[in-house]
This record gives C-alpha cells, structure tokens and sequence, in this order.
C-alpha cells in the first residue's frame, strides 16, 4: 500500500510538471492564431512562448504590451491561462471532471490530498469545490470594487472588462493588466485601488489550505461563544506560520521601503505622509508575488531593490497562487537557527514540535532554488551583460513568479527570452518538484544504519 502511495505522490508531480508544460504550448499556439495579435502588431514564437508562459506560471513579465498587442481573443487565451495557472493542474482538472459529471475515484482523491498537502482524504471533492467557489466569490467581489473606478473612466462595457480582468490577475498573483504601460502607476495615491489589489494578493497567496483552516475554525468557534484566543489556539500550526510570517514580511517591507524610499522622487518621495505608507505596503506585497507596481522599479534605489529581491524570493505560501520558496520554508530555516543558537535540540514552536524532515524539505527547497537562481542569472547576464541588479531582480523575479522588472523585459534578446521563460516554468513548478518527477525510484526508507562521527561546522 505505501508503494502505491508512492507511486501516486510521483505520479501528482509528474502531473504538475507536464501539466503546465502543456498548457504553456496550448497557450502559445492560441496567441500565435492571426486574430489573437491586433492589426499592425507581429507576435512571433518567442514572444508568444513568453506571454503563454509569464501567463500560465502567473508571473507577469511581459515582452509585448498586453493592452496594445492582443485582441479580445489574446486577452481571454492569456485570462484563461492566468486563471488555470493560479488554481492548478489538480483543481482545475477536478474542477472540469465535476462539472461533466464525472465519478471522482480514489486515485483523484490522492492527487487533491497530496496538493494540498493535507493529511486526510475526507472531504476533499467537497474542499475542491469550495475552493473554486471562494475563488469566484473573492474574485467577483474584487471586480465590484474595481468597477467603481474603471467603469467612469473606460465605460460599462470596458470598464467591467478591465475590473474582471484585474480581479483574477490580483487574485492569481499575476500582475498583468490591460489598462496601459504603467501597471497602476496612476493609482499610486488612490486607497480603493491599492486596497483591493493588496487583499486579492494576500487572499491568493495565503495558500487554500489556510483558507480552509480558518473558515472552518471559524464555524466552530461561532457555534458556541466566539473566543479570539481559543480561536487562535485552535488553528493549526501551519496557518499560525503562514499568516504570522506573512503579516512579519508585509511589515518588514513596509517599513523597510518607506524609510530608504522617503525622499526618493523617483518613487514616494513626492506622496503625502499617508500615501508614502500605502505605497510602501503595496510594494511589501507585490513582491510576493503579485506583480503590479504603483512606483516605477528602475527608480527604487539599490538598498530598496535589494530588500525586494529578497522579499520576492520567499514569495507567498504553499497551496496558494504565489510563487517563491515559500513562506513556511522561510520561517522553518528561522526556527531551526533560533533554536541552534538557544542551544536546543529540537524545533519547536507554538508547544509543538517540528519534524526533522519539514526542515531537511526546507533546505532542499532553498538550495535547489538558490542554485537555479544562481545558474539563470549567470547565464542572463553573460547573453545580455548590463546592471547586475537588474538582472538578479530580473531573474529573481522570474523564478518566484513575480512579474516585477527594472525595464529590462522589454529590451531581452530571444535567448534571453528563452532564459526567462525557462526560469518562469522552473519557478512555478518548482525546481524540487521537476527534480522528483524524474526521479522514478522515489524516496526510500533508510534501512542501513552507518556509525557516526563528529564534523567541524562553521
């Protein structure tokens, strides 16, 4: 039974792995159709590949002008793949097999528990279809929102068009937009705007089992008399993580920007006292993993786009639609530190104890994408030389599906091209999970038992 097991968790990530590649070349050959391109534009493989890609890994990146280059036809293909790419291989699948009706077999039922990473397949058809219909929930609250002010500016038709197309890009953790060439530049100091596209971000990179966690718990606690702290007590220790390391980095970025940003003019330094603090948040969170940018990045200073690079990296968490290594990675290499240097042995947290293999994970996840940083980096900037810093944000960017760049899109080379659109696949599959895919003997028990002895470490 625990071989079938096995074979099952490789099977999910093989699924995952071609899964996305195949909707990356259904994508690219849907916008290299004629009336995917408007009259007068030319949209070659590349840059087809590019937009399919930066699409589907809800990344954001863009060679091409979204607006400007694609009809209607390009702007639905692109919606779609945004769409397919922030809910999953797994979800959307089962999602399609639920509405043709189709009996859900066990072997479904363990490739939606091993998505999302949960320890029980009770519940799991019904948790899918409460994903998908909190998704269209959040998703068509955020288009509401964003209606007030697209629809006076751009007309009904339009105007809805845009908000709805805004909504799923936020919610996904896309960036991508079809409102011009300065993302929401000109919304720098409008609170609705900013507001709305932060919450979508959070809401999608918080990670679905989160959502389910707390809705849950919060069902329960109403039921009797409502208790914050025995509410919070309640949760599971994975969302504790996720939502304490999220509002920890959020804060972080917040103040780290608005102090190295405050006299820049390139950026807040020109915004009121209260719009420099809403800027600096909207760029703590859309550096994992969104996308969007309300101040130009080329204009951050060096330190800011540092500090960016580093947000970026850690991205959202598991389960949800950002990207990077994740939230939890992040905070079980902190935890395991701390508790070397108060001199325990164990990982502990919350009066619980954390496995040695959730940090042996972590530090996989982080050397395997380090080293693919690294390698993708080296090679961009070897093909299109330039400002170091802008390619490792560019890089950076691409690996945990970010979507920012400090204008060097745009001017990238076709290999260039191809570089970023390989570090885009690889960061939102995940390096670790293209390594087990092609690992077909999977992981063994370790059945030897070998002597030990003492190494020398730092």
């Amino acid at each position: 039974m625990k071989e079938k097991l096995m074979k099952i968790k490789f099977s999910t990530t093989q699924m995952i792995v071609f899964g996305f590649l195949a909707a990356i070349l259904i994508g690219t050959a849907l916008l290299m159709l004629p009336f995917a391109t408007k009259p007068g534009e030319t949209t070659t493989l590349i840059d087809a590949m590019f937009t399919a890609t930066t699409s589907i890994c809800v990344t954001g990146l863009v060679t091409v002008n979204t607006l400007s280059h694609w009809t209607t036809f390009g702007h639905v293909v692109i919606l779609i793949l945004i769409q397919f790419g922030g809910l999953g291989v797994v979800t959307f699948t089962t999602t399609i097999l639920l509405m043709m009706r189709k009996r859900i077999t066990l072997r479904e039922r363990l490739l939606i528990q091993e998505a999302y990473n949960l320890d029980t397949l009770r519940g799991l058809v019904r948790l899918t279809i409460k994903i998908m219909k909190g998704t269209f929930v959040v998703e068509g609250i955020g288009a509401l929102l964003y209606s007030i002010e697209f629809i006076p500016k751009y007309g009904f038709i339009s105007g809805i068009g845009r908000a709805i197309f805004n909504a799923i890009s936020a919610f996904c953790n896309a960036g991508m937009d079809i409102l011009g060439d300065n993302s929401l530049a000109e919304y720098v100091s409008n609170p609705l705007i900013n507001f709305t596209t932060m919450a979508l971000i959070i809401l999608g990179g918080i990670g679905f089992p989160v959502w389910w966690d707390v809705l849950t718990k919060l069902r329960k606690s109403f039921k009797d008399k409502f208790n914050l702290k025995s509410f919070a007590r309640s949760l599971r220790l994975h969302t504790k993580i996720a939502v304490g390391t999220t509002v920890i980095l959020i804060v972080f970025g917040t103040v780290a920007i608005f102090v190295m940003e405050y006299h820049n003019k390139g950026t807040i330094g020109n915004l009121s006292f209260g719009q420099k603090i809403m800027a600096s948040m909207f760029q703590s969170v859309t550096t994992r993993t969104a996308g969007f940018l309300t101040v130009p990045q080329e204009n951050l200073s060096s330190d800011s786009a540092f500090i960016s690079i580093i947000l970026m990296f850690i991205g959202g968490s598991p389960s949800g639609t950002a990207g990077g290594i994740k939230t939890v990675t992040f905070a079980m290499i902190f935890l395991a530190a701390f508790s070397i240097i108060r001199g325990k042995q164990d990982v502990e947290l919350c009066r619980r104890k954390i496995a040695d293999f959730y940090i042996k994970k972590a530090l996989a996840v982080i050397l395997v994408s380090a080293s693919v940083l690294f390698v993708s980096t080296i090679f961009l900037s070897v093909v299109e030389g330039g400002d170091f810093l802008d390619i490792l944000f560019e890089t950076t960017s691409a690996l945990a599906t970010v979507g920012l760049s400090r204008n060097l899109t745009p001017s990238l080379s076709t290999l260039g091209k191809f570089i970023v659109i390989v570090t885009m696949y690889l960061g939102r599959i995940g390096p670790m999970s293209m390594a087990l895919a092609f690992n077909s003997r999977g992981v063994k028990e370790n059945s030897r038992h070998l002597p030990g002895e003492n190494i020398s470490v730092g």
